[in-house]
C-alpha cells in the first residue's frame, strides 16, 4: 500500500459470478427522505431495515472506509482485524512490507478466517477445515486435497482482496470500487482540515495503546453527522462536563461558550466544525504546553493554527470521526439499523516526549473514552432518539436541519463552502451525499447488470 497504489486478488474475479435473489438488490428511491436544500430529513432513514441493507450495498461497499493506521504494522505478518460495514476485514502487512486487506471469511465454507483482534502470523489457517493462506491472499494448504476434483485450482480459491487500499498521512483506508476516484480526490478539501491533526509534527503520527470498543444503541448516521456537523448541542448536552474543566467550576465564560467559528461542508459529504476564539482548547495541559505554536504557525498557517486545530469535530463520509485536540480518532461500525459498534483509537504526535504522549492518553480517556465525561453524553442523546424513532406518528415527524440555510460561502480564509460554526450546513451535505450514494448504481451493480 501507499498513498496511491490499490492491489487486486486474482480470487476477487469470482466475485457476482452468482445471481442474487431479489430481496438482496431491491433499492428504494430515498429521494423523498432528505430534502438537503429545505433541510428537513425523514427520520425513517435511521430505522427501515431495508434502507440500512441498501446502505451496506451502495455506501459501505462503494466508501473509502478507514481501516487502521500505519502505526499498527511494523513487520510483515503483523495483522488488524476490522469490518468495512458488516464486511468483516483483515488487514495485514505482506512480506514486500505492503499493507494488504482481505475478507476475513474463509473461501471453503465461510467461516471467519482470523478470530483474534490483532497479532502476527505467517499463514491464516481456518480452524474448521485447515485451508491455509499466506500473507500475499494465496490457498497454500488444503487438507485431503486430493480428494477434490481434477480441476481444482488453489489459484481460483484465494482471499477476497479489497483491491483498493491507500493511505493519507497514516491513516489506512480501503474500498471495494477498484476503480474508485482517488482517496486524496475524494478528501480534497477536506485533506486542509485533516492535517491540522496529522501533520503537525514532521514525522508524523501513531496511535498509542490499543482499541477502544463499546456498543451504542443507535444508528450510525447520529454519530457520523454529529461529528460533522454539530457544534450546537455542546453548551446545552455537555454543560456538566464543561464546568468540571473550567477553572472557576462554573463553566466557559459566556465569550467562550458563544464563540465564533467556522464549518466546512464537502460535497463528498465529508464535514468539520471548529471554534475561532483564542482560549478555545480544552485539552491537556502538558499537551498545550508541548506545543511551539510559533512553529506551528510556519508549518499548517495562522488559520489553521487558529481554526481547525482547537477543539473542533469531523467526519470522513461515511463512519470516520475525530476530535482534533484530544487526538481521538474513531469508526462508527454499523451493526443494524439500532446498533453501532464505536472503535476508537488515541492519536499523538511520533515527536511528543512520553510523559506528554501519556499525558494525552489520559485526557483523551477522561473525556472521549467508553466512559468519558463528554462521551457519555452524546451515546445517551444518540439512544434517545432512536428508541422513540420506531413510532408510526413519530416516523411522520421530519427533522429539522435549517441552522444555517444560505450561509454557506467561500470565506476567502478556509479552503471549501464554509458556514458558521452554529449551522446545519455539513449535516445537510453529509445527508445530501448520502442520498445521491443511496441513489447511483454502485461498481458491483454495474457488473451485475453487464
Amino acid at each position: 500500500m501507499s498513498d496511491c497504489t490499490s492491489h487486486t486478488s486474482e480470487a476477487n474475479a469470482s466475485i457476482g459470478r452468482m445471481s442474487r435473489p431479489e430481496a438482496f438488490t431491491q433499492n428504494i428511491d430515498v429521494s423523498t427522505l432528505v430534502d438537503s436544500d429545505g433541510g428537513l430529513i425523514d427520520r425513517s432513514i435511521y430505522t427501515e431495515t431495508s434502507i440500512y441493507a441498501q446502505e451496506q450495498r451502495r455506501i459501505f461497499a462503494r466508501s473509502w472506509l478507514f481501516l487502521a493506521h500505519t502505526s499498527q504494522f511494523k513487520k510483515p505478518g503483523d495483522f488488524f482485524t476490522t469490518f468495512m460495514g458488516e464486511d468483516p476485514i483483515i488487514v495485514t502487512m505482506d512480506k514486500t512490507k505492503t499493507i494488504r486487506a482481505y475478507l476475513n471469511s474463509c473461501r471453503h465454507r465461510g467461516v471467519r478466517l482470523c478470530r483474534a483482534d490483532a497479532g502476527a502470523t505467517k499463514m491464516f489457517t481456518c480452524t474448521y477445515h485447515g485451508w491455509s493462506f499466506d500473507l500475499a491472499g494465496a490457498l497454500q494448504s488444503v487438507p485431503n486435497e486430493k480428494a477434490y476434483p481434477e480441476d481444482f485450482d488453489r489459484k481460483q480459491w484465494g482471499l477476497i482482496e479489497v483491491p483498493n487500499v491507500q493511505s493519507y498521512k497514516g491513516l489506512i483506508f480501503g474500498n471495494w470500487d477498484k476503480d474508485a476516484q482517488s482517496l486524496e480526490e475524494n478528501l480534497g478539501d477536506m485533506r486542509y482540515y485533516m492535517d491540522a491533526m496529522l501533520d503537525r509534527d514532521p514525522e508524523g503520527t501513531e496511535v498509542m495503546g490499543g482499541v477502544m470498543k463499546w456498543t451504542l444503541e443507535g444508528n450510525w448516521k447520529l454519530a457520523a453527522e454529529q461529528f460533522a456537523t454539530d457544534w450546537y448541542h455542546v453548551n446545552m448536552s455537555h454543560a456538566s462536563a464543561l464546568m468540571v474543566l473550567s477553572p472557576t467550576g462554573r463553566g466557559p465564560k459566556a465569550e467562550i461558550a458563544a464563540t465564533p467559528g467556522r464549518q466546512f461542508g464537502s460535497e463528498n459529504g465529508h464535514g468539520a466544525g471548529f471554534p475561532t476564539h483564542p482560549k478555545s482548547r480544552f485539552d491537556a495541559r502538558p499537551v498545550h504546553e508541548y506545543y511551539d505554536y510559533e512553529a506551528l504557525r510556519e508549518r499548517l498557517g495562522d488559520a489553521a493554527v487558529e481554526g481547525p486545530m482547537t477543539t473542533g469535530h469531523a467526519t470522513v463520509f461515511p463512519n470516520f470521526s475525530y476530535l482534533p485536540v484530544n487526538g481521538s480518532i474513531r469508526v462508527w461500525h454499523p451493526k443494524g439499523p439500532d446498533k453501532m459498534e464505536v472503535w476508537a483509537w488515541v492519536l499523538v504526535d511520533k515527536s511528543m516526549p512520553d510523559e506528554v504522549k501519556d499525558a494525552q492518553r489520559l485526557y483523551n480517556l477522561r473525556t472521549f473514552g467508553p466512559s468519558g465525561i463528554f462521551e457519555a453524553d452524546d451515546g445517551e442523546n444518540w439512544s434517545e432518539i432512536q428508541a422513540i424513532s420506531h413510532g408510526f406518528v413519530t416516523n411522520n415527524v421530519p427533522l429539522n436541519f435549517q441552522m444555517g440555510i444560505g450561509s454557506e460561502r467561500n470565506d476567502g480564509t478556509y479552503p471549501g463552502q464554509t458556514s458558521e460554526l452554529y449551522s446545519d450546513a455539513a449535516g445537510r451535505a453529509f445527508y445530501r451525499h448520502w442520498s445521491k450514494q443511496m441513489n447511483t448504481p454502485a461498481w458491483h451493480e454495474r457488473t451485475e447488470q453487464a
